[in-house]
C-alpha cells in the first residue's frame, strides 16, 4: 500500500473532478513529491502513466472518455484546472460526445495555439489554429461547437462518403444549420476539398442522411428534374402533412427512403404506412426506396421516379396542399 501524504486529499479532489486524471503540474501543486508521483507509476504500483505529464490514478485501462480528457489534458499541461482556453477537443471524437452516430473516439484530434511547440503523442493528433473557437463542457471533457468539430474533420478526412455521412448527421443530430457549417468550413479551408463542396451543396439543398445525397447524386446524374429536399408539407388548412425527403411540386410526386435500421418495429412500420396513406390521401403519388436499393440498383429508382414524373403530366389537378421548403 502507498504511503498516505498530506496531499492525498487534494488528490482525491482531482480524482473525483478529473475522471481519476492529474498532471504532473496538478499533482506537484497539491504538495506531493515528484519521487513519490515516480513511484506511484512505477510497473505494480496503484497509478499509470496515460501520457506524458498526464497520470492516470488507477490500475486498470481507461475508458473512452478518460481517453479524451487526457488528451486535452496533455495538451493543457500547465494550467491549474480545465479552462478549455489553451487545449480543447475537436473533430471526430468531440462529435462522438455529441452523439454524432458513426463517430469514433479511438483519435483525440485537439485544438491548440498556431505557435506552441507541442507535438503528437500516442493516439493525441494535435491541430495548430489561430481562429481560437468558443467551448462548451461535454461530458466533463472541453469540447468545440459541433459545427467547428464537423469542419475539422472534413478539413482532414479524406474519404467522401465518411464526409457525407458525418456532416448529414451532425446537421440533422445537432441542429446544425447548413449554412453555418458552410461558414466553418469556408473559415477551415476545408472547401479547398472538392468532396467536401460536393457534400455541402446536398446540406444545403436540403438532404439530410447519407441515403438522401446518393439519391440526389443518382437523380441528377440521370438529368431528372432537381426536386425539393425535405420540403414541409401542409394541408390546405395549415395542418402538418408530412415532410417527404423529396418532392417535385410541379408533378405532386414525392420520394420517401424508407431506412430498414429504423423500420424494423411494428410501431415505426405503422408510422410510415399511415405517412404514406395521408400523402396518398392528399393526391401526392409517392415513390418508396430503401437505402440498399439506392445504393445497388439507381438504376431503379430513376425508372420509378421517371415513370411517376412522366403519368403526371395527365393528371387532371396536383395535390392541394402548402409547401414550404426545409429552412
Amino acid at each position: 500500500m502507498p504511503r498516505t501524504t498530506a496531499a492525498d486529499a487534494a488528490i482525491a479532489h482531482l480524482s473525483r473532478t478529473q475522471m481519476r486524471l492529474a498532471t504532473s503540474g496538478q499533482l506537484r501543486a497539491t504538495g506531493l513529491a515528484a519521487s513519490t508521483a515516480a513511484r506511484r507509476c512505477a510497473p505494480g504500483g496503484p497509478w499509470q502513466r496515460l501520457l506524458p505529464g498526464v497520470v492516470l490514478i488507477q490500475t486498470g485501462e481507461p475508458d473512452p472518455r478518460q481517453r479524451l480528457l487526457a488528451a486535452v489534458l496533455y495538451a493543457d499541461a500547465g494550467t491549474a484546472a480545465l479552462s478549455g482556453r489553451k487545449a480543447v477537443l475537436t473533430g471526430e471524437a468531440a462529435l462522438s460526445l455529441y452523439g454524432v452516430r458513426g463517430a469514433t473516439a479511438g483519435r483525440a484530434d485537439v485544438l491548440i495555439g498556431a505557435r506552441r511547440g507541442l507535438r503528437d503523442r500516442s493516439y493525441v493528433r494535435l491541430r495548430r489554429t489561430s481562429r481560437w473557437p468558443p467551448t462548451l463542457l461535454v461530458n466533463g471533457i472541453p469540447c468545440v461547437r459541433p459545427v467547428r468539430a464537423a469542419s475539422d474533420f472534413a478539413a482532414h478526412e479524406p474519404f467522401t462518403e465518411r464526409v457525407r455521412a458525418i456532416l448529414a448527421t451532425t446537421v440533422q443530430t445537432c441542429s446544425c444549420h447548413p449554412e453555418d457549417l458552410h461558414a466553418e468550413l469556408r473559415a477551415s479551408h476545408a472547401l479547398r476539398n472538392p468532396a467536401v463542396r460536393a457534400v455541402l451543396d446536398e446540406l444545403r439543398a436540403g438532404t439530410r442522411s447519407i441515403a438522401e445525397g446518393q439519391a440526389r447524386d443518382t437523380l441528377l446524374a440521370a438529368g431528372l428534374p432537381h426536386p425539393l429536399w425535405n420540403p414541409l408539407l401542409l394541408t390546405p388548412t395549415g395542418t402538418f402533412l408530412a415532410r417527404p425527403d423529396a418532392y417535385w411540386a410541379h408533378a405532386g410526386v414525392a420520394l420517401e427512403v424508407d431506412s430498414e435500421e429504423f423500420h424494423l418495429g411494428v410501431t415505426a412500420y405503422r408510422s410510415t404506412l399511415r405517412r404514406r396513406l395521408l400523402l396518398e390521401a392528399h393526391g401526392v403519388d409517392v415513390v418508396s426506396a430503401v437505402p440498399a436499393l439506392i445504393r445497388d440498383h439507381p438504376e431503379e429508382l430513376v425508372a420509378a421516379v421517371r415513370t411517376k414524373l412522366h403519368h403526371a403530366k395527365s393528371r387532371p389537378t396536383l395535390p392541394n396542399v402548402i409547401i414550404r421548403p426545409y429552412l
